[in-house]
């Protein structure tokens, strides 16, 4: 998509190459978007506390074996792992993966404060919060089941009344 993009945004004849660019976007139902993140978790109790307590989060469903929180734009999942991987069709999956998710807040001043409600929660802090050599000022919890959370401040990201975070270009 990106050769596609750079062909048309660069030819002479093109009149709108964003709107071409968006309107096979469009054609192939590909909208740059995540709808849906699922985590698989060992106990889902503990799993909830993390989130709900440590967060503040909301579960928007839950039964014996998911629970899902609207976020701003997407849904996370926390999925009893023998369920999700009963739902993949995938068995012995292995945790925690070579990711991490970021949660950003709008001052530096936070980012400490989140990581002990997190701590205290039942998350684990692996790297306490500091500032990183690119800029802004970032730690680490992995929740209960050891995902890996990031809670960043960056002077450059606008967060608006929404939680809608804007990469600046």
């Amino acid at each position: 998509m990106r050769a596609l993009a750079f062909a048309v945004a660069s030819s002479p004849k093109t009149l709108n190459a964003g709107a071409m660019v968006r309107r096979r976007i469009k054609d192939l139902g590909m909208q740059q978007q995540i709808s849906v993140i699922t985590l698989g978790i060992a106990d889902l109790p503990r799993s909830r506390r993390f989130y709900t307590e440590g967060f503040g989060w909301s579960p928007v469903f839950e039964n014996e074996e998911i629970i899902f929180y609207q976020m701003n734009g997407l849904v996370l999942g926390t999925f009893e792992k023998s369920a999700l991987e009963k739902d993949m069709n995938r068995f012995a999956l292995s945790s925690p993966g070579a990711f991490s998710l970021a949660h950003n807040v709008p001052n530096q001043e936070d980012v400490e404060g989140v990581i002990d409600r997190l701590a205290k929660a039942g998350g684990r802090v692996v790297r306490p919060a500091d500032a990183p050599a690119h800029g802004g000022f970032r730690g680490y919890v992995a929740d209960p089941d050891d995902h890996a959370w990031e809670i960043a401040w960056n002077p450059a990201w606008c967060i608006d009344e929404r939680g809608l975070v804007t990469f600046a270009t």
